[in-house]
């Protein structure tokens, strides 16, 4: 059956900023949705409140209402288009579902003659409401765990006597696992529930009988309304139940689930789907599998949505589930379309996967100070990465590469566990850092059947870790100029990095390196296919194995590398890797910009990143998609592979940043900004140095390797101080200290976290105004497209601060220096492309905080409030095709924009909620306002000191 042609116009509810439990894959499906629909040629209208994303890209709609995701904000959207036929709520998260369901309640869509598609009203509500699921299950003979409902305090004791402990109590309408915990004692049971019902905004849990040890599976469905139904794929959690999904590590295909219980599985998925109403589109069903010979399966949840996990499936599987589940959602059926990357199958050819991935959280604890870190049902992380590798192991070492917290791979950096009880400990509670930890235990002599014991952890992924453990065990007893050519292959086949195996030798990575191109040990390149290579695939999705040398008949010996090198002009765009405090979706927006720019200027241009999540990910953002870790051995071999003209570090914030020194010095030319000049902005010393020559002010500073030139130099600068390591993002290890107690504390902290690190002692200016600029510099001209003043005093991170655009507050005496301020540093650095620059006003004098160039956290926000896209004139300039002179800029904004940030508190109870000078928020929202007499200014103008602290 075609799409129903009276749909022409549609609105797309977003998920709003990004929070613990609701990240960036939302953006990814919005955005995907958009394009969809736009195909069609209907008229897309969205609304989102989160300025950093893509989605709320003027390109991606025909209208986009950067709006808080209330009723009211709908009303507004809908008046103003009486022509929207219909709404689409099932890319935004539990945030747009909620929404669409309060807006049901309230007659809105009735009102409007607005029809709801992709789901109906009896689907979500079925699906979350607690009581009606279970009734749903019973009804169909689908097994679950046994449950009640609870809708007061007095009603949960009744139930938790019936069923004995431990128990689980999950809120009903909340989105990862807010409020829902474990209860294995007694006396933690009437807090647990209090916090329960009131996460709930209906105030009401469920109460169900702990399935501890069980395995958990996850299914990724799509259904169209003729009831065809695709399982696009399995995923399977490392993690036993009682971690969250959004928490486990995950694997895909499934590995341990025998074909007898996969098919009565999917079975029962479809038999699920099937019966929650008129449904079309995607679907994630959770289910429970007994850890014994029996694997009885028990239904979890459904989710008539996409997830996080359909993000996560599209990476794996090159399905693009939104896209497909949006086209559903207009009246098309799977057998109608096209599968997107072959081009040539249906819709309807469920993928096969001859690779494995693995998906591993990103978790934040260090900017929660007291936090609780063990993993459990309520989510944590606030991002992810996936690796694709030919086998298990290889995906797991790739992943763990990828996240980017100094570690090289499990295990071969001398950075493990040692001691026995902390071991056990990180075993018994599950850890952030138990991936980890599991390989620590295997090298300590522990028994795979006592980790089993203590993490239900499935036999089969522990023996694949015993694996690497003896490989590396057996590499350690040769040297560089020893080892065999086959246990160099082996270890790389596994995952290895070349500064693993280089600890494990005891010589350097660089040794490695050269080792592997002597003896032909090279990196091939794959496609990611979506049928294992049974039919061709048109789309240029990538990723790296190791493979033995195929011989020929004639005696020609050669690997196969799937990855065809060009002969056009290409660049590189290094992404930001996993989302995280300090480094989050703005990258990505600007990465996916820098990469549409360099296509405008004829470049082939490919994308390097590791995270699920995101747009720059997806397929056919870039010409040539390789998904690996932002990881120096993985992006030189690339780089050696394809020889770009050049490579663009400037928008993957940090993490890109990080590897222009290595890029330098292997002779790699970096477009944009020097790497001289890149690293003189780190340097505090260096760039202090260059704003003495410009008479520039800027805070009395001091450098300290140790605790003792610290106190020393407290003498010189007088407290308070701001201390922080160099080289960090997000503010990490920051603080203000008022006395030598307090910094001979903090630096001994700081050192034996960061050791090695150069510490900045800088004299805090109590009191002062904070504000930022951002410009764009070709090296001659300079244009600043944003200046924005902080509501919050000096000392809380920018981050942090809600940020005004254009300032409310500053004299035109202090504008103008702020203004000359910023050229002058900006052609001092030669900076070629973005920077953004940070200042501290006191006493109508304008200091320098720090400058960075690069694209920031602030530049989506800028583009978004003025309607600019600063980002591709930006790129154009980096790659040396424009001069900021040849851009006609046309700022547009009534009124100010305010950057607000979103914090993710009320996932740490007992956590210190204080602001400083450390990072602490998940995200951001954008608010207009016309004038400064607004409730909303006031307020936050009202409360601007309260939370300021250390």
């Amino acid at each position: 059956m075609p799409k129903d042609s009276a749909i022409k116009s549609v609105l797309i509810i977003g998920s709003g900023p990004i929070i613990i439990g609701q990240a960036c894959e939302f953006d990814y499906s919005g955005s995907q949705s958009a394009r969809s629909l736009r195909e069609e040629g209907i008229e897309v209208i969205l609304i989102n409140s989160n300025p950093a994303t893509i989605m709320t890209d003027p390109a991606m709609a025909d209208h986009v209402y950067l709006k808080p995701l209330t009723t009211k904000s709908i009303i507004e959207i809908l008046k103003a288009h009486p022509n929207i036929d219909a709404v689409l709520p099932t890319m935004g998260g539990q945030t747009a579902l909620n929404l669409c369901l309060e807006a049901e309640e309230k007659g809105i869509w009735k009102d409007f003659n607005v029809r709801l598609i992709g789901v109906d009203i009896n689907a979500i509500n079925v699906t979350e409401d607690r009581d009606q699921f279970k009734t749903l299950l019973s009804e169909i003979g689908i097994p679950y765990a046994p449950a009640k409902t609870a809708n007061s305090f007095l009603k949960g004791k009744e139930i938790a006597q019936e069923f004995g402990f431990p128990l689980v109590i999950r809120p009903s309408f909340t989105l990862g696992g807010t409020g829902a915990a474990f209860v294995h004692r007694k006396e933690d049971f009437d807090e647990l529930l209090t916090r329960g019902l009131e996460a709930s905004p209906i105030h009401e849990v469920l109460i169900d009988k702990a399935l501890l040890g069980w395995k958990e599976y996850e299914l990724e469905l799509l259904r169209d309304q003729n009831d065809n139904v695709v399982i696009i794929c399995s995923i399977e959690n490392m993690d036993p139940m009682g971690i969250h999904t959004g928490d486990s590590i995950t694997v895909a295909p499934a590995m341990t689930l025998s074909d007898r219980t996969f098919q009565k599985m999917r079975d029962m998925a479809i038999h699920m789907m099937r019966s929650i109403g008129n449904f079309a589109g995607g679907c994630n069903v959770q289910f429970a599998v007994s850890p014994d010979e029996k694997e009885d399966i028990v239904a979890i949840e459904i989710n008539p949505r996409v997830s996080r996990s359909s993000a996560l499936a599209s990476k794996a599987t090159g399905y693009p589930i939104a896209k497909i589940a949006t086209k559903l959602a207009l009246g098309y059926t799977l057998d109608e379309l096209q599968n997107q990357i072959t081009k040539s199958t249906s819709a309807l050819f469920e993928p096969t996967l001859d690779y494995v991935i693995v998906k591993i959280p990103r978790w934040n604890f260090d900017k929660f100070e007291g936090a609780d870190r063990t993993l459990g049902l309520q989510m944590k992380s606030v991002g992810e990465v996936m690796g694709i590798g030919r086998s298990f192991q290889e995906a797991l070492h790739k992943a763990t590469q990828s996240l980017e917290i100094k570690r090289n791979g499990l295990g071969a950096d001398g950075k493990g566990y040692k001691n026995y009880e902390q071991i056990i400990e990180k075993l018994t509670y599950a850890s952030w850092d138990r991936v980890f930890v599991i390989y620590d235990a295997i090298q300590m002599g522990i028994p795979l059947s006592r980790i089993h014991e203590i993490t239900k952890i499935d036999m089969w992924f522990l023996k694949q870790y015993e694996e690497l453990y003896l490989l590396e065990k057996e590499i350690s007893n040769y040297r560089i100029d020893t080892l065999p050519k086959e246990l160099l292959l082996e270890a790389k086949q596994k995952g290895y990095g070349d500064r693993q195996i280089a600890h494990m030798l005891g010589c350097l990575e660089s040794q490695v390196h050269r080792l592997r191109e002597e003896m032909n040990v090279r990196r091939v390149y794959k496609l990611v296919d979506t049928c294992a290579a049974e039919f061709k695939a048109q789309t240029p999705y990538y990723y790296s194995t190791f493979e033995a040398e195929i011989e020929t008949p004639t005696g020609e010996r050669y690997t196969a590398n799937e990855s065809v090198v060009t002969d056009r002009k290409k660049v590189v765009v290094l992404g930001s890797g996993p989302n995280r405090i300090g480094q989050g979706i703005e990258f990505d927006y600007s990465c996916v910009h820098g990469v549409l720019a360099a296509k405008e200027c004829g470049y082939e241009t490919i994308m390097i990143n590791c995270n699920p999540e995101t747009v720059s990910t997806d397929f056919d953002t870039a010409d040539k998609l390789y998904f690996e870790p932002v990881f120096w051995e993985h992006i030189y071999d690339i780089i050696q592979h394809e020889k770009p003209d050049g490579v663009i570090v400037q928008l993957g914030g940090q993490t890109a940043l990080k590897l222009a020194e290595k890029l330098n010095r292997y002779g790699i030319k970096i477009f944009g900004t020097s790497y001289d000049a890149l690293d003189l902005a780190e340097d505090r010393g260096r760039f202090s140095g260059l704003l003495k020559e410009l008479n520039i002010p800027y805070p009395k500073f001091g450098v300290a390797e140790n605790a003792d030139q610290a106190l020393q130099l407290a003498d010189e600068l007088e407290f308070p101080l701001l201390v922080r390591p160099s080289y960090v993002l997000g503010g990490q290890g920051m603080k203000i200290v008022i006395n030598k107690q307090e910094l001979e504390e903090h630096v001994i902290e700081i050192l034996k976290h960061i050791p090695n690190n150069k510490l900045l002692l800088d004299y805090y200016l109590d009191g002062a105004i904070e504000a930022e600029a951002d410009a764009i510099c070709d090296g001659e001209n300079v244009y600043i497209i944003g200046i924005m003043e902080h509501i919050e005093p000096c000392g809380i991170h920018s981050g942090d601060s809600n940020a005004t655009l254009p300032p409310f507050n500053l004299g035109e005496f202090v504008m103008q220096q702020i203004k000359d301020h910023t050229k002058n540093i900006a052609l001092a650095l030669q900076t070629v492309g973005l920077i953004n620059i940070q200042f501290a006003i006191k006493d109508d004098i304008v200091y320098i905080i720090e400058a960075n160039p690069r694209a920031s956290r602030t530049v989506p926000f800028i583009a978004k409030a003025y309607g600019e896209p600063y980002v591709n004139y930006a790129t154009k300039v980096m790659l040396g095709e424009k001069k900021v002179s040849d851009f006609d800029f046309n700022p547009k904004l009534n009124g100010f924009a305010i950057k607000q940030p979103v914090f993710s508190f009320n996932k740490f109870p007992n956590v210190n909620k204080a602001l400083g000078p450390e990072m602490k928020s998940t995200g951001e929202s954008i608010l207009f306002i016309e004038d400064l007499k607004d409730d909303q200014f006031y307020d936050l103008y009202s409360r601007r000191k309260m939370y300021l602290s250390k």
